[in-house]
């Protein structure tokens, strides 16, 4: 009956005028009752934190090409099914698969001690006994570039650049210091240094290494080092003894393979559309994590949060107008083919909109919006704060144009509205890609809310008369 009364209210509000101005609010406020009971019956129990739990802790880290990984995509479509959710498959994605082994990292001199590290995903490995040399410090590439050859060529570079604290602004400053991650190694190769080593990026450590992905670039002569990350306390410990005159020693030994392509899987479930089947709106998160840790900020919370969307979004018994889909992404981390394969098999249909849960299940704060078309944003922009209106119980009412997701970004070229599930960051950073980040570290009534702000906002833009960005 409910569900009978939105559809009554929207045939008068689309016959009487078009889908703008005070006209949209008309709209919008008549899905006020559906939202209502969306959080309602959220906040009275769901089961993303159990589908986290069993995601997280009973699988594990998900790395490309692991069998974790292989277990979670197998785990994801029983899960979806008994949820009654239609059209649950997986689609087959090749995938590159890097394994870790063994690695350590240690100071030999001016004294003995450990250094806590990770390898940096896609690093090639040092000789069996490891790379010995002395280490050079630099704050940022405009250090390093202003050094002789001759002060860097046979040393192990450490980029000691840190990342600044996170500001309700400014954010994460996460963009400035994921650079020297990513392309360290390529920077120092090409002055002759032998390995690189990164300050981890975050801003908090208790000696607490942060994996992620490099690359290497520059042409075929420029030699492929080892990389890693090391935390905050080792990089500003070398980098102390070098200002006082004393040069530190360091044995780098990384066991790193890189296994090539092999095959994984995006998983795919939906309600399909009552009326316009073949207007797609994606909600998701990707599937694979770092192998430290089990991803659960990163992105167990976004899988889990979608998936409980749909299912929230079929227990109330709604039908939206469009079909709304679930894509948990595969390879996110270390290649980003899950999203690369999405977008070119289904270059064809219409894609909407696309929301991507990949900041954490923190308390949501609203979502980021972005497209293709610039004045269509402007448009999304101006519908979404009035749809986000409806989430007001929760706080999760803020929309900003920019940025949206890696993965779901891909929608951008078939003219999707993609946005971004936006939460509260201060503390993400804190954990990401690290032994750190498991199930404890999520609280169960912010997932909710990530969930019911999914469920809320998928359910109206594929139920509205018009397409979010049209006027």
């Amino acid at each position: 009956m409910k569900r009978l009364s939105v559809l009554t209210a929207f045939v008068f509000f689309t016959a009487a005028f078009p889908l703008m101005g005070q006209e949209l609010d008309a709209t919008v406020e008549s899905y006020r009752e559906v939202a209502n009971q969306l959080i309602k019956a959220g906040r009275q129990g769901n089961d993303s934190y159990r589908k986290l739990q069993e995601l997280c802790d009973d699988i594990g880290h998900r790395l490309s090409g692991s069998k974790s990984l292989e277990q979670a995509i197998e785990w994801a479509q029983q899960s979806m099914k008994e949820d009654g959710q239609e059209n649950v498959h997986a689609e087959k994605v090749m995938v590159r698969k890097w394994v870790r082994g063994e690695e350590s990292c240690h100071m030999l001199s001016p004294r003995e001690v450990e250094i806590g590290m990770l390898g940096l995903g896609g690093s090639v490995a040092t000789p069996p006994d490891g790379v010995t040399a002395e280490v050079i410090v630099v704050r940022d590439q405009e250090e390093l570039n202003a050094l002789p050859d001759e002060a860097i060529r046979g040393k192990i570079v450490v980029f000691n650049f840190p990342m600044p604290p996170y500001s309700p602004t400014e954010g994460s400053g996460y963009g400035a210091a994921v650079a020297y991650r990513t392309n360290g190694a390529t920077w120092a190769a090409e002055r002759g240094a032998v390995a690189a080593l990164v300050r981890s990026c975050t801003a908090y450590s208790l000696t607490t290494p942060h994996t992620g992905a490099m690359k290497y670039s520059g042409g075929p002569d420029v030699k492929k080092i080892p990389a890693a990350a090391i935390t905050i306390e080792g990089a500003t410990l070398l980098a102390r003894l070098q200002a006082r005159g004393k040069q530190p020693v360091v044995r780098l030994k990384m066991s790193a393979q890189d296994h090539g392509e092999v095959p994984s899987a995006n998983v795919l479930a939906e309600i399909v559309g009552s009326e316009k089947p073949g207007e797609i709106v994606v909600i998701g998160g990707h599937i694979d994590s770092w192998d430290a840790g089990t991803g659960a900020q990163d992105d167990g919370c976004g899988c889990v949060a979608a998936m409980e969307a749909l299912n929230m979004i079929r227990k109330a018994g709604l039908k939206p107008r469009r079909t709304i889909r679930v894509v948990l992404w595969t390879n996110e981390e270390n290649g980003t083919a899950g999203a690369r394969s999405y977008a070119v098999r289904h270059q064809a249909e219409t894609h909407v909109a696309g929301i991507e849960s990949d900041a954490g299940g923190f308390a949501p704060q609203g979502l980021s919006v972005q497209m293709e078309d610039d004045r269509k944003e402007q448009v999304a922009v101006r519908q979404l704060s009035q749809i986000l209106s409806l989430l007001e119980p929760i706080g999760s009412t803020r929309v900003r144009p920019g940025f949206s997701g890696v993965d779901v970004q891909e929608l951008n070229q078939l003219g999707a509205a993609c946005m971004g599930l936006e939460v509260d960051g201060r503390l993400y950073f804190n954990t990401h890609h690290t032994w750190a980040d498991t199930v404890d570290k999520v609280d169960p009534q912010e997932l909710t809310d990530c969930t019911i702000t999914m469920a809320v906002a998928a359910f109206v833009i594929a139920d509205m008369p018009k397409r979010l960005g049209e006027e």
